[in-house]
């Protein structure tokens, strides 16, 4: 349904007073495509290649063009699309995320090329305390995640296990432990990674039919 909005202009003339009504038909919101696929697809392939890295399977340096102009970039564009649909939960998740992978691939590139690794000191520790702190955030999404599907509340438990086990990792190789954990979390990971691109495949998949093609459950609580 297109809104209608009356303006009545006022017009005085010759000391006779003229009522003119004008009718401004407010155009429609033009529809546009779920961005929600598009950012999940940019956070699950970001978030595979450098949880091989943690794993300690997939080379350092290939995931860091890929959180600048992928799951950074990309997935931020994401976000400001679901702005445009109305989707807070969308807007808030995608440009935080993209926000995080440019932040992680532009500390990592300051910390090489210039003496930013050697003043911050210990980069495990301070790796640990920027995963920390998205860890918080990703908590509460993690609770209203529950109100969208079964299917992007396995992205957001998966993602927050993966969180906390590379904490715990930086912070052990911060004090001089092993990386076993490290890669615990890497290999959780590679969990997330696949369990987001199941949602996007799925986004893009029922988008394009009448019917579902893979399930990915409704909010908790909903009967259907």
């Amino acid at each position: 349904m297109v809104d209608t909005q009356e303006r009545v202009v006022e017009r005085s003339g010759s000391g006779e007073s003229q009522g003119t009504a004008i009718k401004e038909a407010a155009a429609p919101a033009l529809p546009v495509a779920d961005p929600a696929p598009l950012g999940l697809a940019a956070f699950a392939l970001t978030t595979f290649m450098l949880s091989g890295h943690n794993a300690g399977f997939i080379p350092d340096i290939i995931w860091v063009g890929l959180a600048l102009f992928y799951g950074g970039m990309v997935q931020l564009l994401a976000g400001m699309w679901e702005f445009r649909n109305r989707n807070v939960f969308g807007a808030t998740a995608f440009s935080t995320y993209g926000g995080f992978w440019l932040s992680l691939g532009g500390f990592v590139i300051l910390a090489e090329l210039t003496s930013l690794g050697k003043a911050v000191g210990n980069v495990d520790s301070a790796l640990a305390w920027f995963l920390l702190a998205f860890a918080i955030f990703n908590t509460y999404m993690l609770i209203w995640s529950t109100r969208v599907n079964y299917a992007v509340f396995g992205v957001f438990l998966t993602l927050e296990i993966t969180e906390i086990l590379l904490v715990i990792g930086f912070f052990s190789l911060a004090q001089g432990g092993s990386d076993t954990i490290l890669k615990v979390g890497g290999w959780a990971g590679i969990v997330t990674a696949l369990v987001a691109w199941y949602a996007s495949a799925a986004g893009v998949g029922n988008g394009m039919s009448p019917t579902k093609i893979l399930p990915v459950g409704h909010p908790f609580g909903q009967r259907v």
